[in-house]
């Protein structure tokens, strides 16, 4: 960028010169763009994190709101701590997520972890194996609608605990796992 005053994007042209105004306009535009590209493409939203992402309740008892603000109802109240919630959207102060039964609303960023958890949504128990592949010695099971930590994933199987155990599971077996959103 050139300093103002040198070169083709001077401030110092008449106001009067039509060519002037014209150039003004297009330094201004250059410069506009300039400020877009310096901002930083990982900070593209309020908090800096990138949307969407997964999150945990932090409380057990979270009010799931309509809008971004105390001003608007509660539409229910999340009675469950350690819950995965995706963060599909978010203000300075509110996050918009997507919960495992494919419902979104508002809650307040205080009311978020930032550690990661996993959700078996699925009405039987899931089988948590010794090692990340189909046929390996079952170790125990993450029981219907529980939640586990979270430890890593890889080639489509997530390493979680719960109750002291470690275990692999397949990805698309949890809620909170995997990158892709899940509601809008």
């Amino acid at each position: 960028m050139r300093e103002t005053g040198t070169g083709a994007c001077s401030s110092r042209r008449p106001a009067h010169n039509r060519r002037g105004l014209a150039l003004g306009l297009a330094c201004a535009t250059l410069a506009l763009a300039g400020a877009a590209l310096a901002r930083d493409p990982a900070k593209p939203t309020p908090s800096g994190f990138p949307v969407p992402r997964w999150v945990s309740l932090k409380f057990n008892q979270v009010n799931a709101r309509s809008g971004p603000g105390d001003d608007y109802p509660t539409v229910w109240v999340y009675g469950s701590k350690g819950l995965p919630v995706q963060v599909v959207e978010e203000t300075r102060e509110w996050r918009k997520v997507c919960d495992p039964d494919g419902q979104s609303a508002w809650v307040h960023r205080r009311t978020i972890d930032g550690a990661r958890t996993v959700f078996r949504a699925k009405d039987q128990d899931l089988a948590l194996a010794s090692d990340p592949k189909p046929g390996a010695r079952v170790r125990a099971y993450l029981g219907a609608r529980s939640v586990a930590a979270l430890d890593k994933c890889e080639g489509g199987w997530c390493q979680v605990k719960a109750d002291g155990i470690k275990g692999w599971a397949p990805e698309s077996e949890l809620w909170g796992a995997g990158d892709s959103p899940r509601c809008r």
